[in-house]
């Protein structure tokens, strides 16, 4: 059941439920591009997470109530908004000395280290948000063999490229940071480059596939990366 959701004075939060689905990162996303393509008066920025969406607007032009008239006509027929997105394929080397918790994820899972890696190039990863960091993408969803907790403690620097899972959840790091989720592996990728156009590689829809290289694939494509000259390419998903 859609919930409205008061988020201060200028803001209005649409939840669709409580727990991070695919058919609620649908609705948000399909809602999102309802709300772009129609602008309301008064709405400033449309925030998408991972069950909800966050319309921020101008108290001057609209309000809460108001919005909430204006979107609920709009959650009917959801299910049938064309889907966007793009699919890639990122690599990932998951080489042991860039994997520091890949035996500990191995050992906890009652999995060899080449299962889990077997396991975790086999998904198609959706992209349900953006947040944390600039560019970094929380997927899911992870195969069940490999659902843990997040770390107890957390990393104060977590090199960026670091390809980590934490409950349902995969992600890569964009820039160096804290973290306290599982590293089982490293990508050359840069998901976000201040001076690059677009800065943030990764957008919620897309669709993400791993794919195991070696050490010395990764050292190349690092090169090539930081120099600019490398980035992965992208295919549209059809809807």
């Amino acid at each position: 059941m859609v919930r409205f959701l008061s988020a201060g004075d200028t803001a209005l939060t649409v939840e669709f439920g409580e727990t991070a689905e695919r058919r609620f990162s649908e609705a948000v996303l399909a809602l999102d591009a309802r709300l772009a393509a129609s602008r309301p008066p008064g709405v400033v920025e449309l925030v998408p997470t991972l069950r909800s969406l966050t319309i921020h607007y101008d108290p001057c032009v609209t309000s809460a109530e108001e919005l909430s008239r204006t979107v609920a006509p709009l959650l009917d027929g959801l299910e049938r908004q064309p889907r966007r997105g793009r699919r890639w394929v990122i690599p990932v080397c998951y080489s042991p000395e860039l994997a520091p918790d890949l035996d500990e994820v191995a050992q906890r899972s009652g999995l060899t280290p080449k299962q889990v890696v077997d396991l975790h190039t086999s998904v198609d990863y959706r992209v349900y948000m953006l947040g944390f960091l600039p560019g970094y993408p929380y997927m899911g969803d992870v195969p069940q063999q490999l659902r843990l907790p997040r770390r107890e403690s957390p990393r104060t620097s977590v090199p960026a490229g670091s390809v980590a899972i934490a409950t349902t959840m995969t992600a890569v790091y964009p820039l160096d940071s804290p973290g306290g989720w599982h590293l089982i592996g490293r990508s050359p990728v840069r998901l976000f480059e201040a001076e690059r156009d677009p800065a943030v590689l990764l957008a919620p829809g897309d669709h993400v596939r791993f794919a195991a290289i070696t050490r010395a694939e990764f050292d190349e494509l690092e090169r090539k990366s930081r120099a600019g000259s490398w980035l992965p390419s992208a295919q549209e998903r059809e809807s």
